[in-house]
C-alpha cells in the first residue's frame, strides 16, 4: 500500500510559497460512481475554497491509483468542506485525525475504501517544557516561537497549554527530530522539547460559562454584543476590522444572520457558542450563550 503526504516543505523557503472531534473519524463516499462535480457554494474565504478543491483533486487522485494521501493539518471549516464535498465521490474513504478527541486542527487521509484499512501515523505529539512559574506564556508564544524555527504554520496541530509546566504540540511526524534540536527557548523561558506518546496528552474540555439574552434578531451584532458585555457599535468595529469569525470563517457584515449551533469568535474577546434558541411570545429570540473561559 503506498502512503504519502501530499503537502508543502515544511521549512520556510526564501522563494519557495499548502468542533468536533476528529481522531478516527472515518468517511466513506456512497455516491453513484463518475459523480465527480465539485461544488464549493456557500460563505467560505477564496482561500478557502482552493484549500477544498486541492484536497478534492488529491482524494480523486489516491482513489484512482490505490493509494493513500495525507493533507497538513487543516483548519475546521476547510475539513468540514472537504467532508461534506468529498461526499460527492465514489471509492474514496478519509480519516481526520489531530492527535486527541477535541482536537481542532486535523490531517485529514484519503484513499480508496480497499487501501485506507486504518488509522495512518500521521501526528505526533511534542512536550515543551521549561520553568513558566515566573513568566507565563500565551498559546501565540509557543506558536511563535515555533514558527519562529522556519517551520510553516500548517505543520502545526492544536497546542495544550499546561501552565507552569509548558504545553503540549501535535506536529507532523517529520518535524520531531527538526525540533527537538531547535527549539530552545519560549518567550525568554529556556525549554526542552521531547517526543510524547499521544496517550499521554493532558487536555481538558473547555470551561464554559452559560447565559441567556433576550434579542429582537439572530444579528450578529445584536446578539455577539451580548454574549461578549460589549456595545453594537464596538462590535461592529471589529467587524470592520476582520477580527471576527463565525465558525472560522470572516464576517463582513453586521447584519450576519448566526443561528444555533454557531461558534463566533472574536480576536482579543474569546470564543462563544449559540446554544438553543426559541421565539417569545412577543416576536422576540430568547437565546441561550455559552462562553469559552
Amino acid at each position: 500500500m503506498a502512503s504519502m503526504s501530499f503537502a508543502q516543505p515544511f521549512i520556510k523557503r526564501a522563494v519557495a510559497s499548502i468542533p468536533n472531534p476528529c481522531v478516527g473519524i472515518s468517511h466513506l463516499a456512497q455516491a453513484v460512481k463518475g459523480d465527480t462535480e465539485v461544488s464549493l457554494k456557500g460563505g467560505g474565504e477564496r482561500g478557502s475554497n482552493e484549500e477544498v478543491k486541492h484536497i478534492i483533486e488529491m482524494a480523486k487522485r489516491a482513489s484512482l491509483r490505490r493509494e493513500v494521501l495525507h493533507t497538513d493539518f487543516l483548519t475546521p471549516p476547510v475539513l468540514k468542506d472537504a467532508l461534506m464535498t468529498i461526499e460527492k465521490l465514489a471509492d474514496v474513504k478519509t480519516i481526520a485525525q489531530g492527535g486527541y478527541p477535541e482536537a481542532e486542527r486535523c490531517r485529514l487521509s484519503v484513499g480508496h475504501p480497499e487501501v485506507l484499512t486504518t488509522d495512518p501515523d500521521i501526528v505526533a505529539a511534542l512536550s515543551i517544557s521549561g520553568n513558566f512559574g515566573f513568566q507565563p506564556c500565551s498559546h501565540g508564544d509557543f506558536l511563535g516561537s515555533i514558527l519562529g524555527t522556519g517551520i510553516v504554520r500548517d505543520k502545526v496541530g492544536d497546542i495544550l497549554l499546561q501552565g507552569e509546566k509548558g504545553a503540549h504540540v501535535l506536529v507532523v511526524p517529520d518535524l520531531v527530530d527538526f525540533l527537538t534540536m531547535s527549539l530552545e527557548k519560549v518567550g525568554n523561558v529556556p525549554v526542552t522539547c521531547k517526543k510524547m506518546p499521544l496517550i499521554a496528552l493532558e487536555y481538558e474540555p473547555p470551561r464554559t460559562k452559560t447565559f441567556k439574552t433576550v434579542e429582537a434578531s439572530m444579528r450578529i451584532d445584536s446578539v455577539a454584543s451580548a454574549g461578549f458585555k460589549i456595545s453594537r457599535s464596538k462590535l461592529a468595529g471589529l467587524i470592520s476590522d476582520g477580527d471576527v469569525r463565525v465558525n472560522w470563517v470572516t464576517v463582513t457584515k453586521n447584519n450576519t444572520t448566526i443561528r444555533s449551533g454557531d461558534l463566533i469568535s472574536v480576536s482579543g474577546k474569546g470564543r462563544l457558542r449559540i446554544g438553543e434558541v426559541n421565539e417569545t411570545k412577543k416576536g422576540k429570540f430568547a437565546v441561550e450563550l455559552i462562553r469559552f473561559l
